[in-house]
């Protein structure tokens, strides 16, 4: 998945204005206790952390 997807995703579920204040702030388990700005920073790909986000916020299967 490209960055440019995933951001389109993100902005698709938390809205535009809300999408980069959540990845910024909100520590996830499920990507080691990092921010979603920080796993990417670390080198995660972007599909895996989507699939985190999806399953810890519960994303609608039509916007997965």
């Amino acid at each position: 998945m490209r960055l440019t997807i995933f951001w389109e995703r993100m902005a698709e579920h938390f809205g535009a204005g809300y999408a980069d204040s959540f990845a910024r702030d909100h520590v996830m388990t499920e990507l080691g206790g990092r921010t979603v700005h920080q796993a990417l920073d670390a080198g995660w790909e972007a599909k895996d952390v989507w699939r985190a986000v999806c399953a810890a916020m519960e994303v609608p299967a039509s916007l997965r």
